[in-house]
Parts: structure tokens; C-alpha cells; sequence
């Protein structure tokens, strides 16, 4: 049985070998950090975070093509936009998300930030409301299809006081909430603290964690999030999700 304290150590030299300027390129974060201005960042990083699942270099492709079409200017595209411009996005298509629901993702996006000024706001004004962060969550899925009158597109958005382990949400919420030495991520949210952060749960990082023995439920859902959450938390209460980095970087890189 491996000690605690062990696998601490063994967390801490991962994160920070795989917690590099060199692991932008090769990942979807590549995406946002395209971009400076903290609205194009989270608009861009929205998008990379929702089309991510399947091989990172399609998930990369994929996001880069639905940037082109927004004129590589995510937020004037967003506010501007006319419908003869939504034209365009009709063949799109990632997997499962498809023409229809960039179409709905746009309108939604418009919505939002006619309302608020960034993301960061909208997700400040719903912790207002909502302390805890699977609520704020829930909460968010409902006020960004609120005005939609067609559920297809709103499985693309998870909900995890359904169950979900809301994967891609978790990782969007790392890129832009962890202040990050290494630049990796954003840090450039001020709504949320990094120790409110879950772990983005995927077939990497619960297979690792599971050998390591952080994770003892075979179901990869939001009661799996929370068990693996609060086990790094007792590695690091500040900064918890930093060994996303280490957990993911074992599982894909080291195929461990």
C-alpha cells in the first residue's frame, strides 16, 4: 500500500514536469491561447472546452475551423453577428455537436454577454446565488438555454446535480479560474477561487487515479468527482486541481 504522503510527492514531481509552456501546443488550451483579450479568451476557450472529447489534434482542428468561421474574432463576432452570418456554420460538425448547435451556442453566447461583460461576471453574479459549485453549474446550463425552445443542444452542456462528472466543464473552469506560474492556464477569473475547482474527470485521469488508489468508484460520475476532489485536496486545499496536470500527463503520456 502506497502512503499517502508518497503519493503526494509522486503528484507533485508529475505536475510540475507536465505543468510546462510545452504542454500548451499539443492540447486544446492551444485554443484561447490565441487570443489576449479576456473575452476572446473565454469565448475561445468555451468552445475548445465543449468540443472536447475524442483525440486532442481533431478536438484542436476542429476548434480552430469554428474560430476561422467566427473571423478569428470570437467576441466582436458574437455581438455583431447577423443571422445571414450563421450561414456558415451549417455543415459544422465534432463528433455530436453539429451546425444546429453552434447556431444555439452563438444565440446563447449573445445573450449572455449582453447582459454581462464577461463570462466571469455572469459566473460572480450566479455564485452569488448559489455557494456551491455543482449548483452554479446546473444554474448556468439554465440560464445559457433559457431562451432555447429545443432540447438537442443542451446535452452538451452538463449538469452535475444530474450525476454528470461535467468533464468539460470542470476543465474550462481550470483554465480560466487556477493562476498558473507556468502560464499553462489563465487565472484571469476572479468569480471563482482555485479551491472551489473539481477535477476534469476523464478515461486518463480516473484510470490513473484509481491505480494510485485516490479513487475507489468504478462509475465515472460527479460522486467520483467529488471523491477524487477532496483526496487532492488534502494535497493541496489552495490549489487542488494543479494535478490534473500530473494525473492526465501519466494516463496519456506515460500510459500508466
Amino acid at each position: 500500500m502506497i502512503k499517502s504522503d508518497e503519493i503526494k510527492d509522486f503528484l507533485e514531481f508529475k505536475f510540475h514536469q507536465y505543468n510546462t509552456s510545452q504542454f500548451i501546443a499539443e492540447d486544446p488550451i492551444c485554443i484561447p491561447h490565441q487570443f489576449s483579450k479576456k473575452q476572446d479568451i473565454e469565448i475561445a476557450a468555451f468552445f475548445a472546452a465543449i468540443l472536447g472529447w475524442g483525440k486532442r489534434t481533431t478536438i484542436i482542428q476542429s476548434a480552430n475551423h469554428l474560430l476561422e468561421l467566427m473571423d478569428n474574432a470570437p467576441f466582436d463576432f458574437i455581438m455583431n453577428y447577423e443571422s445571414k452570418d450563421l450561414k456558415a456554420f451549417e455543415y459544422f460538425k465534432h463528433r455530436t455537436f453539429n451546425g444546429f448547435d453552434c447556431v444555439v451556442f452563438l444565440n446563447s453566447l449573445q445573450v449572455i454577454y449582453h447582459l454581462y461583460n464577461s463570462l466571469d461576471d455572469c459566473f460572480a453574479d450566479l455564485k452569488h446565488e448559489h455557494k456551491d459549485l455543482p449548483e452554479i453549474l446546473s444554474n448556468f446550463k439554465l440560464l445559457f438555454f433559457k431562451n432555447q425552445f429545443d432540447i438537442r443542444s443542451t446535452k452538451h452542456i452538463a449538469d452535475p446535480l444530474k450525476g454528470s462528472a461535467a468533464k468539460r466543464l470542470n476543465m474550462f473552469l481550470r483554465w480560466m479560474v487556477r493562476k498558473d506560474n507556468s502560464g499553462v492556464d489563465f487565472g484571469i477569473w476572479n468569480s471563482l477561487d482555485p479551491s472551489d475547482l473539481f477535477c476534469p474527470l476523464d478515461a486518463h485521469t480516473s484510470r490513473v487515479s484509481r491505480k494510485l488508489g485516490l479513487l475507489a468508484r468504478k462509475q465515472n460520475d460527479w460522486k467520483a468527482v467529488v471523491e477524487l476532489t477532496q483526496k487532492l485536496r488534502e494535497f493541496d486545499p489552495s490549489d487542488p486541481i494543479k494535478y490534473d496536470f500530473a494525473l492526465f500527463g501519466l494516463g496519456i503520456y506515460e500510459d500508466f
